[in-house]
C-alpha cells in the first residue's frame, strides 16, 4: 500500500521518535518506521536506549546498588538483615517490564501526536519529482508491505555494538550490551573488554552481585576522556570496590567454548598474559546502522566508517534528507540525538534552532556517578589557555554525610581573565543531576562567581557545586 507524508522518520529511537513528534507538533503529516520487535512480535520503539541501553542498564544498576547497600551499608544506619539474597531472574524481569512500559509509552506519544507508526524495515527505492520513495518490509507482528513517500526524510537508525575482529557475539559466552543485560545468573568470573561507559556500568552491576570482574582497556590511561582529577578518583573508588582494571592492553586472541572464554593479551609492558572467564562482555565501541537503507541506490553519501555525512545542521548530500543521532558525527548519546531530532524538525519549517556540542553533558552511572560538561583541565593546558580551577570534596558536605556517601568531588574550570565557566566535572552522589548546573552556566555564559553568589539550599549536595565555585577564587567556606 502506498502512503504519502510530509516527513518520514526512519528509526524510533531517541532521535527518531522525538523528531517525529516535534514535526507533527509543527503541523506536518508524519510517519515513523521502526523494525524492532519484542519477543512476542509487538513493536519495540525506543532504539538501543530504551531496549538494550540507557533504560535497562539503569534499572539493573539501581537493583544491584540496592543489593550492595543492603549488604554493606545498612548496618551503618542501624538496620540489620539476615539471609539477604538476590533473585537475579526477578531483577532481570523487572528490567524487562520497565523496557516494555517505555515501548508502550513511546507508541502512545506517537499516536497522541498523530504520527503514523509502521513496524518494519525501511529502504530507499527512488525519487519521483520532489518525493522520496521508501519500501517498508514488515517485521514482528506487522503483515503488510508499504511504500511511503515524503518530501523530507529523517534517518535516525542508531548504532550497534562493535565486535572484536573474528570474534562474533553469541550472547552466551561472548556478550554485547544486550547479552550483558539479559544474564539470569551471576558468573563467577566475568571479563570485560573496554573500560568505557558501557563496560564500567555492566562491570559494576555484576561485580556488586558477586562476580569477579576483570576489565581490559586498550587505551593507556583510564577514563582518558574525563578530567584527570575525576579519573584518578574513579580509579581509586573502583579498585576499592573490587573491579580489576588493566589499561594499555592489546588483546591477541579470544576463544570460547561450552566451558567459558579464554583471552590471551599483552599487558602495558608487552608481557604475554592469559586469563579465563565464564563470560566475556565486549564493549569496544559502536557502529552506525546504515546497512539496509539502500543508500547507494539514491546516492546518499557515507563516510569510510559507514556514517552518514552531514553538515552542522544535519543535512545530508541529498536534498531534504536529514540524519541525526548515532548515524552521524558527534557523541553517541541519546540526549544528543533528541536535540538533533527536534532541531531538524524545526529546520524543516524554516526555524533556526541550535545544538551546541560544547554543552552536551556526559554521564557514567556507576557508583559513585561520574558526570562532566565542557573542557577538562588537560584540554585547557594543551590549548595553552589560561584558566583557574576550584574543587570541593563531598567529604565536607553535610548532606553527603547524612546520606552516608561522601565519595568524590566537584571541580569547576573557568577562564582566568573573564571567569567564564569552561567546564564542570563531578564524581560522587547524584553527579548526573548536579552536572546540569554546569550545562546551564555554560549556555548562559555564566562565571564561576555567578555560581558562587547563588544561594543553594542547605543541606543539599548542590552546595558542593557552590563551594567548588568559591574555590575557583580561593574562598571556600566549609573546608
Amino acid at each position: 500500500m502506498s502512503k504519502a507524508f510530509d516527513v518520514v522518520v526512519v528509526g524510533a529511537g531517541p532521535g527518531g521518535y522525538i523528531a517525529a513528534i516535534r514535526a507533527a507538533q509543527l503541523g506536518l503529516s508524519v510517519a515513523c518506521v521502526d523494525e524492532a520487535a519484542r519477543s512476542d512480535g509487538k513493536p519495540a520503539p525506543g532504539g538501543t536506549c530504551t531496549n538494550v541501553g540507557c533504560i535497562p542498564s539503569k534499572a539493573l544498576l539501581q537493583s544491584s546498588e540496592h543489593y550492595d547497600v543492603a549488604q554493606h551499608h545498612f548496618v551503618e544506619h542501624g538496620i540489620t538483615m539476615k539471609n539477604l539474597a538476590i533473585d537475579v531472574a526477578a531483577m532481570v524481569e523487572r528490567k524487562s517490564k520497565i523496557v516494555a512500559q517505555n515501548n508502550d509509552g513511546i507508541l502512545y506519544l506517537l499516536k497522541k501526536n498523530k504520527v503514523m507508526f509502521f513496524q518494519g524495515k525501511a529502504a530507499f527505492s527512488d525519487r519521483k519529482d520532489d518525493q522520496w520513495m521508501l519500501n517498508v518490509t514488515p517485521t514482528g507482528t506487522a503483515k503488510e508491505k508499504n511504500v511511503l513517500s515524503a518530501k523530507h526524510v529523517i534517518i535516525a537508525t542508531g548504532s550497534s555494538p562493535r565486535a572484536l575482529p573474528g570474534v562474533p557475539f553469541d550472547n552466551k559466552r561472548i556478550l554485547d550490551n544486550e547479552g550483558a543485560l539479559a544474564m539470569t545468573n551471576v558468573p563467577k568470573r566475568l571479563g570485560v573488554i573496554g573500560a568505557g561507559v558501557i563496560g564500567l556500568e555492566m562491570g559494576s552491576v555484576w561485580q556488586r552481585l558477586g562476580a569477579e570482574v576483570t576489565m581490559l582497556e586498550a587505551l593507556p590511561e583510564f577514563l582518558g576522556v574525563a578530567d584527570t582529577a575525576i579519573a584518578k578518583e574513579a580509579a581509586k573508588q573502583f579498585k576499592a570496590q573490587g573491579l580489576d582494571i588493566h589499561t594499555g592492553v592489546q588483546v591477541d586472541e579470544v576463544k570460547a567454548d561450552s566451558k567459558g572464554v579464554k583471552v590471551a593479551y599483552r599487558d602495558s609492558k608487552g608481557g604475554a598474559q592469559k586469563v579465563a572467564f565464564d563470560m566475556l562482555i565486549v564493549s569496544i565501541g559502536r557502529v552506525p546502522n546504515t546497512q539496509g537503507l539502500n543508500a547507494e541506490a539514491v546516492g546518499l553519501k557515507l563516510s569510510e566508517r559507514g556514517m552518514i555525512e552531514v553538515d552542522d545542521c544535519c543535512r545530508t548530500n541529498l536534498p531534504n534528507i536529514w540524519a541525526v543521532g548515532d548515524v552521524v558525527r558527534g557523541p553517541m548519546l541519546a540526549h544528543k540525538a533528541e536535540e538533533e531530532g527536534s532541531a531538524v524538525a524545526e529546520r524543516i519549517l524554516g526555524q533556526k534552532p541550535h545544538v551546541d556540542f560544547n554543552t552536551i553533558p556526559y554521564v557514567i552511572y556507576t557508583s559513585p556517578e561520574i558526570a562532566w560538561v565542557g573542557k577538562t583541565e588537560q584540554q585547557l593546558k594543551a590549548s595553552g589557555m589560561n584558566y583557574r580551577s576550584g574543587s570541593f570534596p563531598f567529604m565536607a558536605n553535610g548532606r553527603a554525610r547524612a546520606m552516608g556517601d561522601t565519595r568524590g568531588l566537584v571541580k569547576w574550570v573557568a577562564d582566568a581573565a573573564t571567569d567564564r565557566v569552561l567546564g564542570l566535572h563531578i564524581i560522587g552522589p547524584m553527579a548526573s543531576e548536579l552536572v546540569m548546573e554546569g550545562v546551564i552556566a555554560m549556555e548562559f555564559g555564566a562565571s564561576s562567581e555567578d555560581i558562587a553568589r547563588i544561594c543553594h539550599a542547605h543541606p543539599t549536595l548542590s552546595e558542593s557545586v557552590k563551594e567548588a565555585a568559591l574555590a575557583v577564587d580561593g574562598r571556600t567556606l566549609n573546608i
